[in-house]
């Protein structure tokens, strides 16, 4: 099926979310997701009364509980609304965010509240993902999230001690991001004369990936509201019109027994099509901010060159010249990204919240410089899935 444009447009007029933490005792999981729905329609300047759907969504059984959003209703405000259960691993808050975008654009709902949330001290997220990964064909997954795939690849093209150097000075980056966001479960007061220090004696986990390289498993919840444009224009002065966006799913099984899909990764395949039928010919230098679902350091490094369709080095000079920190040519997780904070079904929506902050441009001390008119946010998670999702401050498309 060929491309086909919006029926209608959709706009983010409400963004909630809670401080995030690795424990978040003084809550069970429906206050916890009632803190971020409140502020998501706090910030609408809306009602329960005025959203017509819930989409709801988490890692599943993270927690041991079975149809959590059954439960959740004291906290989403979900009972005698229409209202759906998603769940994609860790694309989940992407996928949220897209279902929303879908029903409001096929006129089914005028406004939409997506709710991700995780409360990862309530169950196991290691046990969780190995035993997901079926012990004959999904090997590579037994260790569960842990890979330094990355690592070994970036070593091989750049030698060790360029890109040992590049992966750590991204990590010192998204640390200093990270301390300016008061949201951020890890934020660690990290400064450039520490990195021979961490690259040395952070603790491994596999290979070349170390602790500090890592996300970590976070509690708590993020809340947004979409509406359609004729209700976006009336609930909000600025709303952050999503212009489009793009999920590819790579399942390994499938790739180990057939070479059914092309010699590109998800992230670059996803950003290649999602800007062709855009016309953006320069990724880079059409967007303003990108909040990247980057689960380390290694794998953040990496993955710019994908995103961006880059060639050569060009994402390591990015790194090396510092050209995404916040007031650089390409600022990425001005957040802090997933290294600050990882509720895993709400990573993805986070990003997406983050992004139309910075359009909004009331992201707080973590705003970047400068006007922000296009941004993009990514989901990732599986057997490499990959969503993107582009935002836009004003209907000029």
């Amino acid at each position: 099926m060929g491309f086909k444009k919006k029926n209608r447009h959709v706009g983010i007029v409400g963004i909630g979310e809670t401080k995030f933490s690795s424990h978040r005792e003084d809550v069970n999981q429906p206050e916890m997701i009632h803190e971020a729905v409140k502020d998501a329609l706090e910030d609408a300047g809306l009602t329960m009364d005025d959203i017509d759907c819930v989409v709801h969504g988490n890692m599943e059984l993270f927690e041991m509980v079975h149809q959590p959003d059954l439960w959740h209703t004291l906290g989403t405000g979900a009972r005698g609304k229409d209202a759906f259960r998603l769940t994609t691993g860790g694309t989940t808050g992407g996928t949220l965010v897209g279902a929303a975008d879908n029903l409001v654009a096929a006129g089914m709902y005028d406004t939409v509240l997506a709710i991700g949330f995780e409360k990862l001290q309530e169950g196991h997220t290691t046990g969780g993902i190995t035993n997901m990964a079926d012990p004959l064909w999904a090997r590579k997954l037994q260790s569960g999230a842990l890979t330094d795939s990355a690592a070994v690849k970036a070593i091989a093209e750049f030698g060790p001690d360029r890109a040992k150097k590049a992966a750590m000075l991204y990590r010192i980056i998204m640390d200093k991001h990270a301390c300016l966001n008061p949201n951020s479960h890890r934020a660690f007061g990290l400064d450039w004369d520490q990195m021979a220090d961490l690259m040395e004696n952070s603790p491994p986990l596999i290979g070349d990936l170390r602790l500090i390289h890592m996300c970590s498993q976070s509690d708590g919840a993020c809340a947004m509201i979409l509406s359609s444009e004729e209700k976006a224009k009336q609930q909000c002065d600025h709303p952050v019109w999503i212009r489009d966006h793009i999920t590819i799913h790579r399942e390994e099984t499938l790739n180990l027994c057939v070479n059914h899909y092309p010699n590109e990764t998800t992230h670059r395949f996803a950003a290649r099509h999602l800007y062709e039928r855009n016309g953006i010919t320069d990724p880079l230098d059409y967007f303003d901010v990108f909040e990247m679902y980057d689960p380390s350091a290694w794998w953040g490094a990496d993955w710019i060159r994908d995103f961006f369709l880059l060639e050569g080095d060009a994402h390591y000079r990015l790194i090396e010249e510092k050209e995404i920190m916040r007031g650089g040519k390409m600022p990425i997780n001005p957040s802090g990204g997933v290294l600050a904070a990882n509720p895993i079904g709400a990573t993805a929506m986070v990003r997406v919240a983050e992004a139309a902050k910075q359009v909004r441009g009331n992201a707080g001390p973590h705003q970047i410089p400068g006007t922000v008119n296009h941004a993009i946010a990514s989901s990732f998670g599986g057997t490499m899935w990959t969503i993107l999702i582009m935002l836009e401050k004003e209907l000029n498309w």
